[in-house]
């Protein structure tokens, strides 16, 4: 197997390209760390401005060149983060000093209730005008002395807002209104008073306003992204300007840009539902314009309070209408602008959006359609940071970081299958998929929890990643802990490679090949624009934790695949059912395309009930009734799915006994497969029997230890169509395996033994005890003896120690066994083992299990563990509250298998 015999013979591509923060340090600094992160077993970096006190001006780029020069020399990549801080989309200040016109601009609603009838009416809108916050100066108005005086101020406010509507509707109820009683005003509108004949009864009056303001204060006066000659001052500023400097290291050295987190930002947070939540909408003053032709509707204006009105059915039309529209317009001249001009310039685009809390599919924090803000971009991109995933917290909110906490359910079940989707099924990707990883969790986070993480990911399919990050900024830097490397405090950092060869083997093995998965789950975007729906993530879970793979797959895609011999085919994947969270309603083409798939044989699932109707308020009712009666079209419960699909045999893996927290992926290549399991539980060890489908051809068997860089043999039965073996993973462990032809010729000598182990000796007696911080290892302070192994953490002992702890002790056996393994139960975290002289391993996570075989003798065994903490007790960051506090050393036995 190609991609097997690369990683043994460490001809592993590189898959990871921190973040390298700048801030104008000196040129040894950045030279020392780019020496440190190159000598990490990383070979690229992602320069983001952090801030840097002269972005794009002759400071920055004598501080690249610096960059650019060490990346040579040393054969690595260089990336930029496309803007002088993040969020993307500030274009360093030239938007707000130089381009005004191409800020963000919002539609704001001022809404008035009147009772009729009244002929001959005045009703005064002018005071729609009026910005957020600006109540005391309409107040200091009303106090001026002359109307004149007035109605400069009033001007001199409001000089950039217009109303470009003013709309009337009947009222039905106390907050809901007739939507085919709308009657647009905006010719009768004169110096700020619509004049009009009030019919009988109850009105709501709607004055619509065109507004620079109002928006999220962190994003103002940034560009408007869905406005094409926006996005060109931020190319022209930022991308140009790199090119011109080093176009000849475009497409080597120069691997490309990062935006990072663009967003409508016309509103702070990620609950900005359109129609669900009261805010400010993104806007282009063509917008009424684009939108006549999907509406089929001369009087746009007439129709636009339906973007904020309850009105039933049609007031969820129209706002499908708009965000379809808006998403359409950000992803055409924001993403694919910004990745047309990379590809143009032999440079990729990648990045990613704020997905947080649902956000993927709203406005505000959000781009409104998670693939189609990235579908321009060269790889699929998500994020993780502030706790936003940690092991255990995946059912519901819990509290974090923001006010509200964070949607477990959706970051440890949705985020990165959503993500890894749009890398598997969109071409250009190339079935790559980024992810931002391990920022903002305090110095609390260590290694282990940083494997955890990444195999959270990459069981998922994430094969890239860009770790947060490394700051030369002097020790400690407040911003965002951890810091890898931290200026040398960082006691962990030597064993960094560890973890990042892991990495990069296991990446490289899950690239280049195809995902292999049973389901597809409609991504639910287009249902949330068009009323009632359920999110994409209930499914996902019900799926996961009964070991169904899936993939997310947009609308769009949907609409645009093929469907032969029962199989929903896109980009090279192929899938035997596909499953239709709960929506109100959906697109009419996609409705009628799922009848087109079900005749072709794939099953459909509609989980909790079909749609009632199309999402544009066409007529659907013969295409859903032919769904209904479709026996390839079923409706099932959520809690019902999973054994529905099992009984159907539309899944892949099957295990002995109920699993919750055992994820599996299954990654094929031309020649062979690879199989991924991670034990996701925390605390709890599994065991269980795996079955697998017999493939032709693929009758060997291996588990490849991305560790060692080493195989071994996994013992397989064949039964029926079936091959079955037993698989045993303790808390945090994950295993590859391997199934091709000739993979056997590969294991490495002296690992064929199997077996458990049938006796245990404890290693007891008196321990010495040493200490060493980071910068003054390996030069260690004794700290005393102990018989009995406990945390150093508490209070009469050495709560704010952050470095190393080494163990030492003696002791005899009773025979020196033949085969034996040193275990320790509860080492925190890291852990160094010498046995006799020799280093037997290193450990970031459990199982500290250590392979002791031709180490021992019968007497004077000499045992040496260091164990190595995080910065936490010595900084205890603000961050970091959200972590447990671990103890410090090993809590608990030593002990001998054999």
């Amino acid at each position: 197997m190609r991609k097997l015999t690369e990683v043994l013979e460490k001809k592993e591509s590189n898959y990871i390209l921190p973040f390298f923060w700048q801030h104008g340090e000196e040129e040894h600094v950045l030279r020392e760390h780019m020496q440190i992160i190159d000598e990490s077993g990383i070979k690229a970096v992602c320069v983001e401005s952090r801030p840097h006190p002269d972005f794009v001006g002759p400071r920055w780029w004598t501080d690249l060149d610096i960059i650019m020069d060490e990346a040579r020399e040393r054969n690595m990549k260089v990336w930029i983060l496309d803007d002088s801080h993040f969020p993307t989309g500030y274009a360093a200040g030239r938007i707000k000093s130089d381009y005004p016109q191409y800020q963000k601009q919002f539609l704001k609603v001022h809404q008035q209730d009147f009772v009729g009838p009244q002929n001959q009416a005045g009703i005064m809108v002018k005071w729609a005008l009026q910005r957020p916050g600006q109540r005391g100066i309409s107040v200091g108005i009303e106090q001026l002395d002359s109307d004149q005086e007035k109605s400069e101020q009033l001007e001199a406010f409001s000089a950039k807002d217009r109303i470009v509507g003013v709309v009337a509707a009947r009222k039905i109820a106390p907050d809901e209104i007739d939507p085919y009683s709308l009657i647009n005003l905006t010719p009768h509108l004169n110096g700020g008073t619509v004049h009009w004949d009030l019919p009988e009864g109850r009105w709501r009056i709607f004055t619509l306003v065109l507004t620079y303001e109002g928006g999220e204060q962190a994003t103002e006066g940034y560009l408007n992204p869905i406005v094409p000659e926006a996005t060109q001052v931020l190319i022209d500023t930022v991308y140009e300007a790199h090119y011109e400097r080093y176009k000849h290291d475009f497409g080597s050295t120069l691997a490309g840009f990062f935006s990072d987190e663009p967003r409508f930002g016309n509103i702070k947070g990620p609950m900005a539902s359109i129609g669900r939540l009261d805010m400010v909408l993104p806007w282009r003053e063509d917008l009424p314009e684009l939108l006549k032709e999907q509406l089929a509707d001369e009087d746009v204006i007439r129709l636009l309070p339906l973007l904020w009105a309850n009105a039933g059915s049609r007031g969820h039309e129209i706002r499908y209408h708009y965000m379809n529209l808006l998403t359409a317009l950000y992803a055409e001249h924001f993403t694919a602008r910004l990745g047309d001009w990379c590809r143009e310039h032999r440079v990729e685009y990648i990045g990613h959006v704020i997905e947080d809390n649902n956000a993927h599919a709203r406005l505000g924090y959000g781009a409104g359609h998670f693939y189609r803000s990235l579908w321009g971009q060269d790889m699929s991109g998500l994020d993780v940071v502030l706790h936003q995933i940690l092991p255990g917290m995946d059912d519901g909110y819990f509290k974090s970081f923001t006010s509200t906490g964070w949607d477990g359910e959706f970051f440890h079940y949705g985020l990165a299958k959503m993500g890894t989707s749009l890398g598997h099924l969109d071409p250009k990707k190339q079935g790559r998929t980024m992810c931002e990883v391990y920022g903002a969790y305090g110095f609390g986070e260590g290694l282990k929890l940083m494997k955890w993480l990444t195999d959270h990911m990459l069981v998922r399919g994430v094969n890239h990643f860009v770790p947060h990050a490394f700051s030369p900024k002097k020790y400690p830097d407040p911003d965002c802990p951890p810091h890898w490397y931290a200026n040398g405090h960082d006691p962990q950092y030597r064993y960094l490679p560890t973890l990042t060869h892991y990495m990069n083997r296991v990446s490289h093995l899950l690239s280049d090949g195809v995902h292999v998965a049973p389901a597809a789950i409609l991504y639910h975007a287009e249902a949330e624009w068009s009323g009632e729906y359920m999110l994409f993530q209930k499914p996902a879970r019900e799926l996961t934790q009964h070991q169904i793979d899936f993939d997310i797959v947009p609308a769009e895609l949907v609409i645009s695949a093929q469907a032969s011999d029962g199989k929903l085919q896109m980009n090279g994947e192929q899938f035997s059912a596909l499953i239709i969270p709960y929506a109100e309603a959906l697109p009419s083409d996609l409705m009628a395309q799922l009848l087109v798939f079900a005749e072709a044989g794939l099953r459909v699932y509609f989980v909790q009930g079909m749609p009632e109707r199309s999402s544009e308020g066409e007529d659907g009712t013969a295409v859903l009734s032919a769904l209904a009666q479709h026996e390839r079209v079923s409706i099932v419960g959520l809690d019902e799915l999973s054994a529905r699909m099992q009984r159907e045999a539309l899944h892949e893996i099957s295990v002995s006994e109920y699993q919750p927290y055992l994820r599996y992926y299954h990654y094929r290549h031309k020649d062979g497969d690879i199989y991924m399991f991670f034990n996701e539980d925390p605390a709890q060890s599994l065991e269980t029997t795996v079955e697998i489908p017999v493939q032709e051809g693929l009758n060997e068997w291996v588990i490849y230890d991305a560790f060692a860089n080493t195989l071994r043999p996994l013992h397989v039965r064949v039964d029926g169509a079936k091959h079955t073996f037993t698989l045993r993973l303790d808390k945090y462990e994950s295993v590859m395996i391997v199934q091709g032809s000739g993979v056997m010729n590969q294991i490495t000598a002296g690992l064929e033994t199997n077996g458990a182990y049938e006796q245990v000796q404890e290693i007891t007696g008196t321990w010495n005890i040493s200490l060493a911080k980071a910068m003054q290892y390996p030069s260690f302070t004794t700290y005393g003896q102990a018989v009995e192994l406990t945390s150093l953490a508490v209070p009469e002992r050495r709560p704010d120690f952050s470095g190393t702890v080494r163990y030492e002790i003696d002791f005899d056996l009773h025979e020196v066994p033949d085969r034996a393994r040193l275990v320790i139960k509860e080492p925190y975290e890291v852990a160094q083992v010498w046995l006799n002289g020799y280093d037997i391993g290193t450990r970031i996570c459990p199982p500290y299990a250590y392979e002791a075989s031709g180490c021992l003798q019968l007497t004077g065994n000499r045992l040496v563990i260091e164990v190595t903490n995080t910065l936490v007790k010595e900084q205890q960051d603000f961050l970091s509250q959200f972590l447990i506090q671990e103890p410090t050393g090993i809590v608990g036995h030593v002990y001998l298998q054999y």
